[in-house]
């Protein structure tokens, strides 16, 4: 049985041209998003938000579904602890979700995009998985754990720590092999590694680590 996801969509840059959702998943359109969905097609199952990046259009359907299925809309406060795409993730979490998908969570401003990238090490934290991704490339964090990557991916990975420090990281069927090695949080020793068209393995022992995969020229 396919696992269920939560697809969440944010108002940052995209690139895409569709989104897949299977029966089952949860999508949920935070703010602008919604503009989004609607460009691709995308009918949310929720829009999360205080709303202040949404177009005009789009308000117009919101206010229309508070009046006609209210339980579609969740309205924040602009004064909160939580970012919209860190309270979708609670609330997806909530109903039993485990695996996360958010789109339009990287450009416009940087914090927006830094504060995605805690959101991922929250879904961590938290039993879960995510990564983001604008059309362009995917971004993950590992924590003390394994990840393999078939042969058929092409392009770069770079690794960057979270932390202070990552131990016991190990790369291997890349171009550029490490061994048990130490990254740190001040040299980027982990940038620009490159796929090779062979089975690759990256592992990391002791730490959080920040994997960026983007295309080849």
């Amino acid at each position: 049985m396919q696992e269920r996801k939560c697809i969440i969509v944010a108002a940052g840059e995209q690139r895409v041209t569709q989104i897949p959702a299977a029966g089952g998943d949860l999508v949920i359109a935070v703010d602008g998003g919604l503009d989004y969905c609607a460009l691709l097609g995308l009918e949310p199952d929720l829009v999360l938000g205080d709303f202040d990046s949404a177009g005009k259009e789009q308000l117009a359907r919101i206010a229309r579904w508070e009046r006609e299925d209210p339980r579609r809309v969740v309205r924040l406060k602009p004064e909160k602890d939580d970012t919209d795409t860190l309270a979708a993730i609670r609330l997806a979490l909530e109903r039993g979700y485990t695996s996360f998908a958010l789109y339009g969570a990287t450009g416009g401003r940087l914090e927006h995009t830094i504060a995605n990238i805690q959101c991922l090490l929250f879904l961590k934290r938290h039993g879960a998985a995510g990564y983001m991704t604008d059309g362009m490339g995917k971004i993950f964090v590992m924590e003390d754990e394994e990840l393999c990557f078939p042969a058929s991916i092409k392009g770069y990975l770079s690794l960057f720590s979270l932390g202070k420090e990552a131990l016991g990281v190990n790369i291997r069927g890349m171009k550029y092999e490490l061994d048990n090695a130490r990254i740190t949080n001040d040299f980027p020793i982990g940038i620009s590694n490159e796929f090779i068209g062979q089975e690759a393995l990256v592992s990391v022992g002791c730490g959080q680590l920040l994997g960026i995969m983007s295309a080849g020229n």
